[in-house]
């Protein structure tokens, strides 16, 4: 019997792919995110010192409302922390998530609040 592919080893799969392509620096980092069911995530990385710059989460104490409203809340937020750390141009990395819904909304709020890429 054929079995179904699991959703995200495919996700996964596409990160990989996308990640061959992209890299953080210091002058420009790597704005990740990361969806699950319950939250998202953002991290600004700079992949050649392997650092975190800055980041941000639904677990935040100010992040409230649906999910939605929460990724637009994050990404007020690592737009905010990622001007406190003096960093304004980023790579996006959308995780291998399609450009939709929260991930659209996290990001579209974050090139609102500043960042741009």
């Amino acid at each position: 019997m054929i079995s179904k592919p699991d959703k995200n080893k495919l996700r996964v799969k596409r990160h990989k792919r996308v990640r061959g392509k992209i890299s953080g620096t210091a002058a420009r980092p790597r704005l990740n995110v990361f969806r699950s069911n319950a939250n998202i995530y953002a991290q600004l990385i700079d992949d050649v010192a392997g650092v975190t710059l800055a980041s941000a989460s639904s677990h935040d104490a100010e992040v409230t409302g649906s999910k939605t409203e929460q990724a637009v809340k994050v990404g007020e937020l690592i737009a905010a922390r990622g001007k406190a750390a003096k960093v304004e141009e980023v790579v996006f990395d959308r995780g291998g998530y399609v450009y939709h819904g929260r991930v659209q909304a996290l990001a579209e709020s974050a090139r609102e609040n500043g960042l741009k890429f």
